[in-house]
């Protein structure tokens, strides 16, 4: 009889397809083992007219970055479960080591999943031996509730609960699920909290159950749940946060903790006790006091990931560029490529990566910049002035003060120039060997 696969969920804030997340689901293929390979559920985004390119960048960056082999589930929409076909694609489901889901509505995929055997073989395989990897909009999925992201932030709807799939209280974490919690593209508008803001998060929080709480999930970081060991491990480059009625308490990433200390600390939030932050606050990654930093306006001075590797490269390049560095600014360009390309499987990035394809054009512009001005003729670029110091020789000459038109023959020598007095007039070349 086989052994049985490990229990495992992860929900991640985002960034599934990212760089930032090949460690975590590396660690997830290291613990499946020789039967690592997965389904892709894409039921998130089977509304949108880019399906089938975003199924494939996402198997693109599992087999390229990750090493797991994933196939497209293909279930768009409830009628794809139906008949023969759908008895197909649910025992593909069934059998797959790992189920992965990402982008798209939330909302979209409750309406699919309703009323099929989608969520009982999600349930069945953490129940008995499975990965299933949540992110983003599939995130939101898996708490009691489920925010409606698109109808609340872009439809402009008041603020309302979804009921969510609710996999996670059956190993105890009565939760509701909110990633990209510390959302900044709002800029001047607060979109923490998964678009919501802190104003309308404290209005559905208290339709949340009493014996339920919100766990925010950071932007690229990842909280994945042993449910064997009953541990969670944190990853990434933010911060998993536990809030209970406007008070939060953040965990640190690169930790494992057991899984009951989540309920915990939300016991003691509940009843106003322990180390919280107010609702608005956002501890600082160095442990800096809660009540010391402001969780939007920090959040607004970082960029994402990919930005901050831009900026690096082309600060690079600059300083390589006052130095005349060129092998310095080449491997910028190259480094960079490298940047994008690594990114271009995250559906999240489009701004960005158009903000990446800009530098790197400029960048290359200013190699070919410089190329150009190292393949001029060299006379074309020194003419100016040898013309100049030739007008002072002549002049020299004419006022019969022959010792200095002779330093300046010289000097315009010991510089590669070679003059030419005749008849005629003067004429000068650059000598053979010179640039």
């Amino acid at each position: 009889m086989p052994e049985r696969l490990p229990r495992l969920l992860t929900v991640m804030g985002s960034g599934e397809t990212a760089p930032t997340m090949v460690k975590v689901h590396r660690a997830i293929k290291d613990r499946l083992g020789s039967d690592a390979s997965g389904v892709l559920l894409d039921t998130p985004y089977g509304f949108q007219r880019n399906a089938d390119d975003l199924s494939a960048r996402a198997v693109a960056y599992f087999a390229e970055s990750v090493g797991i082999r994933i196939t497209p589930a293909e279930v768009r929409s409830s009628e794809d479960l139906e008949g023969a076909k759908g008895a197909a694609l649910t025992s593909r489901v069934a059998a797959a080591p790992l189920l992965f889901s990402g982008p798209g509505s939330p909302s979209y995929a409750l309406r699919q999943w309703k009323g099929t055997l989608i969520s009982g073989l999600l349930s069945e395989k953490l129940a008995l031996g499975g990965a299933v990897t949540f992110a983003s909009a599939a995130a939101l999925t898996l708490g009691q509730l489920t925010v409606p992201v698109y109808e609340i932030y872009k439809v402009g709807q008041d603020p309302y609960w979804l009921e969510g799939l609710d996999l996670m209280t059956d190993f105890g974490i009565p939760a509701v699920v909110i990633p990209h919690y510390d959302n900044a593209e709002g800029g001047t508008h607060d979109t923490r909290f998964c678009y919501l803001g802190e104003e309308r998060l404290a209005f559905l929080e208290k339709e949340i159950p009493e014996s339920s709480f919100v766990l925010g999930v950071d932007e690229h970081t990842a909280i994945t749940f042993d449910l064997d060991s009953a541990r969670a491990t944190i990853a990434g480059r933010g911060v998993v946060t536990v809030r209970v009625n406007g008070r939060s308490e953040v965990l640190e990433s690169d930790q494992v903790i057991e899984t009951s200390l989540l309920v915990e600390i939300a016991e003691k939030l509940a009843h106003g006790t322990g180390p919280v932050a107010a609702a608005g606050q956002h501890p600082a990654r160095t442990g800096a006091p809660p009540e010391s930093r402001d969780s939007s306006a920090d959040l607004q001075k970082q960029g994402t990931p990919l930005l901050e590797a831009i900026r690096a490269q082309e600060a690079r390049f600059k300083s390589a560029r006052a130095t005349a560095d060129v092998s310095e600014m080449v491997s910028a360009v190259l480094q960079l490529n490298d940047e994008l390309w690594a990114w271009v499987a995250d559906p999240n990035q489009s701004d960005e990566l158009d903000r990446g394809r800009a530098a790197l054009r400029g960048m290359v512009v200013e190699l070919g910049s410089l190329a150009t001005d190292g393949t001029r003729d060299p006379a074309e670029r020194f003419g100016p002035f040898v013309e100049l110091l030739l007008q002072r020789r002549s002049q020299a000459r004419d006022d019969k003060r022959f010792e200095e038109a002779d330093a300046v023959r010289d000097q315009l020598a010991s510089l590669g120039i070679d003059i030419h007095d005749t008849p005629e007039g003067t004429s000068w070349e650059v000598a053979k060997g010179t640039s």
